[in-house]
């Protein structure tokens, strides 16, 4: 928008479900005091659905934040009072992926490392601002990674380097592309605009469940790669960093199983689940300390039970499609908090392991939602108190018990599974029903195979949420394990203000594996903010 144009943030305008589309412009206008031949442009930032009981009855409605472009210095009598009761607020910055400034020299060349999230983020920006990238992953390019994928699904024998964890995109290619995220960071609307332009649909820009779909980020994901090709960027597939070469705290190459590649600055973004990368980084000199993390297990329902609890059974509850949840069982008597995590509506559960005898599940879900289940994570948080100050403590920890229920499922990636009647009493569930898991599952006793905290845990949950949920903690809830890999286990620690590894000039931890982000967005911002900390550096070459 010009200079000449203000731009204000209007918050919570109720909107029925059903409402017209100009509903939302009548409403807005009204409330904001602003006059309907003043306004110049109207913009949704952001749209949630309310639920919530009054008066013992279930009211449907949306809730609406707008932002309203009108000439600078307008003012009427009602806009100023809207203003004065802080109705109206300054609509907060948005922050372009572009850098102002830079400092003058040759194109900077960088390493990137992982095409993850913050991986592609990162790469995204450095070119978009004239530096010239190579970005390696160990995994394969998008269409062949699918290959590798069915072939594992038919199998049961998984590609080490190419699966539903390694490859284009990381590990979010194969859960559903949820994109929100609790931080608040001004790059977040550039960053989501990105994938509008690549063919996300634009909804991603104000729903507060943003969500893509594994369908359709399969096909967003070839569009960016083109994207990043013509902003500079060269793709490495199936190329692995082996070392690098360290030369007064600055890295000036990394070798690869295909050569060396020289550079500036080198972003490592190794995702949850390349600990090999890890170990190799620790043993050349980069800090890695251990840190929380959260596992637990998938519960899923048929999705029909959870539409009656969060909705109910109206028409309006019918327009809004398959519900979701967000449940939190705060800590008590002691024990642990924990809450709901990846939660798929109308999804599915698949194993999501890049190893063969280790067992870890997710959960995904395509655009339009249409499996008949809902499936989440039940996690609580471990700490290194509990398994070890090692920095690789943690990880040994996660391996033993995707180990054990790997074992437990029979050792061909059938998963136990256990209802949540019999996991509260302590009772095998004979014939586990039917479930959306990709290998199927068997009777096991998921209440043995948790270590006791995450047990006790999840059984107070279990109950919380059934409160909240009816059903939730009956025979229609299936717990299927092991859920270990949300979060990870360790951190490569950087400084706070330039990203830069301690004790290193040129080399940035970005996103999750680094123990930076908690999803995909966050994950993307932390590579966005990083490339921008070192275009900007005044100590960059």
């Amino acid at each position: 928008m010009p200079e000449s144009v203000e731009t204000w943030r209007l918050l919570n305008v109720e909107l029925p479900i059903d409402a017209p589309d100009d509903e939302l412009r009548r409403r807005a206008l009204e409330r904001a005091g602003i006059e309907e031949s003043a306004l110049r442009r109207l913009r949704i930032a952001r749209r949630s659905v309310d639920a919530r009981r009054a008066g013992g009855r279930r009211r449907l409605r949306f809730i609406v934040h707008v932002e309203l472009s009108v000439d600078a210095g307008y003012t009427s009598k009602r806009f100023a009072a809207a203003r004065k009761s802080g109705q109206l607020t300054e609509a907060p910055p948005r922050e372009p992926l572009t850098v102002a400034d830079l400092p003058a020299g040759p194109p900077r060349q960088a390493v990137v490392v992982g095409s993850g999230p913050a991986g592609l983020y990162v790469a995204y920006v450095l070119g978009l601002n004239g530096a010239r990238v190579d970005l390696i992953d160990r995994g394969a390019r998008l269409d062949r990674r699918g290959t590798d994928v069915v072939r594992f699904h038919r199998t049961r024998f998984p590609n080490p380097e190419s699966n539903l964890l390694f490859g284009e995109g990381g590990a979010g290619t194969y859960s559903d592309g949820k994109l929100y995220t609790r931080i608040d960071d001004p790059l977040e609307p550039s960053c989501l605009q990105l994938l509008v332009d690549c063919g996300a649909d634009a909804d991603i820009l104000f729903d507060s469940r943003a969500h893509i779909g594994t369908d359709r980020l399969h096909r967003v994901l070839p569009v960016l790669r083109e994207t990043l090709n013509r902003s500079g960027v060269t793709f490495h597939w199936d190329t692995r960093m082996e070392r690098l070469r360290i030369e007064d705290r600055r890295v000036t190459a990394v070798e690869t199983d295909g050569g060396a590649l020289p550079c500036d600055a080198v972003f490592i973004a190794p995702g949850l689940s390349a600990v090999d990368t890890i170990r190799s980084l620790h043993d050349q000199g980069v800090r890695v300390e251990a840190k929380s993390f959260q596992l637990g297990v998938r519960i899923e329902h048929p999705q029909e039970l959870i539409d009656r609890g969060r909705y109910g059974v109206s028409r309006e509850a019918r327009l809004l499609g398959p519900a979701y949840y967000n449940l939190v069982c705060k800590s008590g008597a002691g024990v642990a908090a924990s809450h709901s995590f990846c939660m798929c509506p109308g999804g599915k559960i698949v194993a999501s392991v890049n190893e063969a005898g280790l067992l870890c599940t997710n959960g995904m879900s395509n655009s339009m939602h249409s499996s008949p289940w809902a499936n989440a994570a039940l996690v609580t948080t471990f700490g290194p108190e509990t398994y070890g100050a090692d920095p690789f403590d943690g990880i040994s920890f996660r391996r033993r018990l995707e180990r054990s229920f790997f074992q437990a499922g029979g050792s061909d990636y059938t998963a136990p599974a256990q209802r949540a009647d019999d996991f509260l009493v302590g009772r095998e569930t004979a014939n586990p029903r039917r479930s959306s898991y990709t290998f199927g599952t068997c009777a096991g006793r998921i209440d043995e195979l948790l270590p006791q905290p995450a047990r006790d845990a999840i059984a107070r949950a279990l109950l919380r949420f059934d409160r909240q949920i009816p059903g939730f903690a009956s025979s229609e809830g299936l717990l299927v394990g092991l859920e270990s890999r949300s979060s990870c286990p360790i951190r490569l620690p950087r400084d706070r203000q330039s990203y830069r590894a301690i004790g290193f000039d040129n080399l940035y931890p970005i996103g999750e594996g680094a123990g930076f982000a908690g999803g995909i967005m966050s994950a993307a911002i932390d590579g966005a903010r990083a490339a921008k900390r070192w275009l900007k550096s005044p100590c960059a070459p």
